[in-house]
């Protein structure tokens, strides 16, 4: 018979939960737990580690947290001078300032997905679901997050091209980059950079390892998600269908590989463009028997069947005599020459 101390821990960690359900962040549900402003009905809750398999009878400041909705998503054009933090001992202006009109009037708290530093604008996703934001936030789970930089300074493409293979400064690794010069005026350059990991000011510290003085960066996309025609300071919410299929094709971290295994979120955009593409040039294409010589206009051409080495070979005409296989005079596929002049 099993002991108390090795019966399976039944629940999740109410941190876990309550960030979930949007309340805050996972750390600081931790501080709440400490400043003992989370009960369970009349309880105060101590601990991090106390395990629930629900929300319900859990108050914060004394009032009930309501059952998680299904995880929304929005895209918020974030202008530079706002801090991506709920608040600022310094006082500085924070998103929320910013989020306050820009949000529809049914959106509760929402989470920033990473951050952008003081300065650098662009794109920034937030959720109500602490598990989606975490799973997006890990390198592990391979998102990328491209960037717009406006740079002063020598550099060439060949420098660039160096980090694919990912660099090392004072001691702290990054991994692959993908940067692309854009444009180039004199010593001015826009540099287009691509990163996975999103280590705090990764795309500023590599720029200013090569030399180069960053006077604006801008986030253009993060996973699939772009920041297109987004006017600064506007958010707006991607469709409930697009956020579960976004779900959906997360790769995420630490799942058993497979062919169910679902592709990450890049592979899928790419694939999503290169549909489209082929959508597009699909009805333009001529029929092929139509650019034929005496072909009837609509007739397809015969099928091409495979040899034995693999290669396609066209089948052989139906003759004039309706012989199955039968080849016309001289060995032509096409038949005798009609008489008359040559062209």
């Amino acid at each position: 018979m099993n002991s108390p101390v090795d019966k399976p821990r039944a629940g999740d960690r109410i941190a876990k939960l309550l960030a979930r359900a949007g309340v805050a962040s996972r750390r600081e549900v931790e501080r709440m737990i400490e400043d003992g402003r989370i009960k369970i009905g009349d309880v105060v809750v101590t601990t991090p580690a106390t395990l629930l398999t629900s929300l319900k009878g859990v108050s914060v400041d004394g009032t009930p947290v309501k059952a998680p909705e299904a995880a929304r998503l929005f895209l918020f054009h974030k202008p530079a001078g706002l801090l991506t933090a709920e608040r600022d001992p310094a006082g500085r202006p924070t998103i929320y300032t910013a989020l306050r009109n820009a949000l529809p009037a049914d959106a509760r708290r929402v989470m920033p997905i990473g951050r952008l530093d003081f300065n650098t604008e662009g794109l920034l996703l937030l959720t109500n679901d602490g598990g989606l934001k975490r799973t997006m936030e890990l390198p592990a789970t391979g998102l990328p997050r491209t960037y717009r930089a406006r740079t002063f300074g020598a550099v060439t493409q060949d420098q660039l091209d160096a980090l694919i293979e990912g660099v090392e400064i004072e001691g702290v690794r990054y991994g692959k980059i993908n940067a692309n010069m854009e444009r180039s005026t004199g010593r001015n350059q826009w540099i287009e950079v691509t990163i996975t990991e999103g280590k705090n000011r990764e795309v500023r510290r590599v720029l200013e390892y090569l030399g180069l003085e960053v006077s604006r960066l801008i986030r253009t996309a993060y996973g699939p998600f772009e920041l297109l025609d987004l006017p600064r300071g506007a958010a707006v919410e991607v469709r409930q269908v697009e956020v579960e299929r976004f779900v959906r094709t997360l790769k995420v971290p630490g799942s058993a590989p497979g062919p169910e295994a679902p592709r990450d979120a890049d592979s899928m955009a790419r694939a999503r463009v290169q549909r489209a593409r082929r959508d597009a040039q699909r009805p333009a294409m001529p029929d092929k028997a139509e650019g034929r010589a005496g072909a009837k206009p609509g007739k397809r051409p015969l099928p091409r069947k495979p040899r034995e080495d693999g290669k396609l070979i066209d089948r052989p005409k139906r003759p004039a005599s309706g012989k199955p296989g039968a080849r016309p005079p001289g060995g032509s596929r096409s038949g005798p020459r009609k008489p008359g002049p040559r062209k």
